[in-house]
């Protein structure tokens, strides 16, 4: 009796510690994290044709600010705001009453001494016939050729007052300095203008007119073939606001002749007809420049990124069917898919499905695999 008791407690603890050896297992199995499924995609290289884009601003190729050459009133405005202008019309008269009279005085003073210097003339000519009979002073001869030529000084130095007095009475007449638009005037008859400092309008060129944007130093190079590649109707260049594309394209104009060495960027001005006049100078615009349609590049699905504190990453297969999460550097969107400048080569395999699971070092399962983005197109 005793015996079987034994046994049916030995079977008793063998069976307890068979279980508690189960349960424990049973718990590291429950412990480790599921595969996570995901859709995988193979990274493929593919000829993509798009514009890389730059903020621009529409300048006017020639521009001035007219400002008062003299100081006065404002007695004339001979054309009206915005109008087309030619060089040499008449845009403002500042009143001459004062400037008219200043050089009507240099005018008599200069007769005056015209009339001082023929005295003075005679008077040599007569002291030097003397001179040749003895029959008057060296001395006097000597004076009488002083006074001639200081007479001739001062006739030249009234002759220089009359043309600055001059100058005065054409610069209270303003006139256009080319052709171009001008703009809204900045005074009205009757103002009081200084010379020098007041404004009164603004005249530019717009046909054709420029765009101004700035590139990195490491396109220059590119930009620079791009210059000296000039083709009729190239549609390298192009302008778009918001999402209205301006009909006409452009030219490089000229690169800007040094890199800003606090920013690496240098500027580019590019050149478009604009006939219509729908371009003002300072709008805002965005530039389109077509990429080299030759180049191979790497796309995939936006949806595949995920960005951490400013910097994008995507999941790679790697062994055993765990993922890798990589820095990469993205470029241009293209529809729902973006290029990788650099980051991802082809023929990897990236999440598409799922990455908001993932981390570093996740096991994954896989779902049927979609098509590569390869054949993107904007």
């Amino acid at each position: 009796m005793l015996f079987k008791r034994m046994n049916v407690y030995l079977a008793s603890a063998v069976l307890i510690v068979l279980s508690a050896c189960g349960s424990k297992q049973q718990q590291q199995q429950q412990g480790l994290p599921p595969a996570i499924p995901v859709t995988l995609q193979t990274v493929q290289a593919t000829t993509a044709v798009y514009h890389d884009e730059y903020p621009g601003t529409v300048v006017a190729l020639n521009q001035t600010d007219i400002r008062a050459q003299v100081t006065g009133y404002i007695t004339g405005i001979y054309f009206k705001d915005g109008d087309k202008v030619k060089k040499g019309q008449k845009l403002y008269s500042i009143d001459q009453q004062l400037y008219n009279a200043n050089y009507q005085q240099a005018i008599a003073s200069l007769q005056v001494q015209e009339t001082n210097l023929l005295k003075a003339q005679k008077d040599a000519d007569r002291y030097h016939e003397l001179d040749k009979n003895d029959a008057i002073a060296k001395q006097q001869v000597d004076y009488a050729d002083a006074a001639l030529e200081s007479a001739k000084k001062q006739v030249d130095a009234a002759k220089a007052n009359v043309n600055a007095v001059r100058s005065n009475v054409s610069f209270s007449t303003i006139v256009a300095p080319f052709n171009g638009t001008i703009g809204i005037s900045q005074v009205r008859s009757g103002t009081s203008v200084v010379a020098g400092q007041t404004i009164l309008n603004t005249i530019s060129t717009d046909n054709p007119i420029a765009v101004d944007f700035t590139i990195d130093q490491k396109e220059l190079y590119r930009f620079t073939q791009l210059q000296q590649q000039k083709k009729a109707n190239d549609s390298t260049f192009s302008i778009a606001f918001g999402n209205d594309a301006y009909p006409k394209f452009g030219s490089i104009s000229v690169i800007d002749r040094a890199v800003d060495p606090q920013t690496g960027t240098i500027k580019v001005r590019l050149s478009f007809p604009n006939e219509k006049h729908l371009l003002k100078a300072g709008m805002s615009t965005t530039v389109g420049v077509l990429n080299a349609g030759g180049t191979e590049s790497v796309i995939i699905p936006y949806k595949a990124v995920t960005e951490q504190l400013g910097e994008f990453f995507v999941y790679v297969l790697g062994d055993s069917s765990k993922v890798t999460q990589r820095k990469v550097q993205l470029s241009r969107p293209i529809g729902t898919n973006i290029i990788v400048k650099e980051g991802l080569k082809a023929n990897e395999q990236i999440a598409v499905e799922g990455v908001q699971n993932l981390r570093e070092g996740a096991v994954v399962t896989t779902q049927s695999p979609q098509p590569s983005a390869g054949g993107a197109k904007k």
